[in-house]
């Protein structure tokens, strides 16, 4: 599907609330959303991006991590809770996360200051169309639990990486599922995440080779002040998706930072600079 290119914040809330009305009368989305700060950036997972070597390093990770984290802190002893437990901690793994949220994504395309000179963008992935594609056996679990997408209870039957990889045996496809509530952040980030059966299977491959699954909103670079600052407004930031004191100094790292006076200063005077607990002239600061 064609990206679409937003060149205001209203184009931006039409394009990711864009929600049909079901036949229930509600507005319900099928989509998953994944924001990304740099418009080229593609849908590598973190254990690919570790090289060439990386699907013969998959299982030692997992190995490693469960061997060494300490008693009880894993929960239940599933493939899919050690899997969602490392993703979360930052082990590199062949997840990828997604949220449930439009505004977490864009939260997740403007977080990045430095990235404030490239386009970002917002992969939109409809989980209804891609349940279609699922072997018949996991089609079945979601049939029966009226559900559009899994949660770790669901996969309980798949015991091993080896397991899953055996469903790719008919074809790719790409398997969307809910993180148990392992903290707030995952709650607050309205968290989901998906899987190919294969270290090495590409999601964007898949997705390429299915267009009618997926849309892309691109945010021009011109845009991503507005966009932050509307967002900050919204109460979506650091804080809030990050709960904990380490959310709160990237807020406010980000808030009282540079903004793009300091950008496009060109006459070389100082450009005065906010401090916590103050705001600039004009200007209201947190309270």
């Amino acid at each position: 599907m064609a990206d679409v290119e937003v060149n205001s914040w209203v184009d931006l809330i039409d394009a990711l609330y864009d929600i049909p009305q079901t036949s229930l009368g509600r507005y319900r989305s099928s989509l998953l959303y994944r924001g990304v700060c740099d418009s080229s950036w593609s849908l590598e997972t973190s254990l690919y991006r570790l090289g060439p070597h990386h699907a013969s390093v998959e299982e030692p990770l997992l190995r490693s991590f469960r061997k060494y984290a300490e008693p009880g802190s894993l929960g239940a002893d599933s493939l899919w809770m050690m899997l969602s437990m490392a993703q979360h901690h930052g082990v590199p793994t062949r997840l990828l996360d997604w949220t449930l949220a439009p505004r977490v994504a864009a939260h997740f395309a403007t977080s990045n200051e430095q990235r404030y000179d490239r386009d970002g963008a917002i992969w939109c992935v409809d989980v209804v169309r891609a349940r279609d594609l699922l072997p018949k056996r996991l089609r079945d679990i979601l049939d029966r639990e009226d559900a559009f997408y899994f949660s770790v209870e669901m996969l309980s039957g798949i015991g091993s990486l080896q397991e899953l990889d055996a469903y790719a045996a008919d074809g790719e496809f790409a398997l969307f599922f809910e993180p148990p509530s392992l903290d707030a952040r995952i709650v607050n980030q309205a968290a989901a995440m998906s899987v190919m059966p294969g270290a090495s299977l590409s999601i964007a491959g898949f997705l390429e080779a299915h267009p009618d699954l997926w849309s892309r909103i691109i945010i021009p670079a011109k845009l991503k002040w507005e966009i932050r600052d509307k967002l900050d407004q919204d109460n979506v930031t650091e804080r809030l998706l990050f709960p904990g004191l380490d959310g709160l100094a990237r807020w406010l790292t980000r808030y009282y930072g540079r903004g793009p006076a300091d950008d496009v200063d060109r006459a070389g005077s100082e450009v005065p600079r906010e401090v916590p607990g103050e705001a600039s002239p004009g200007q209201p600061g947190p309270r």
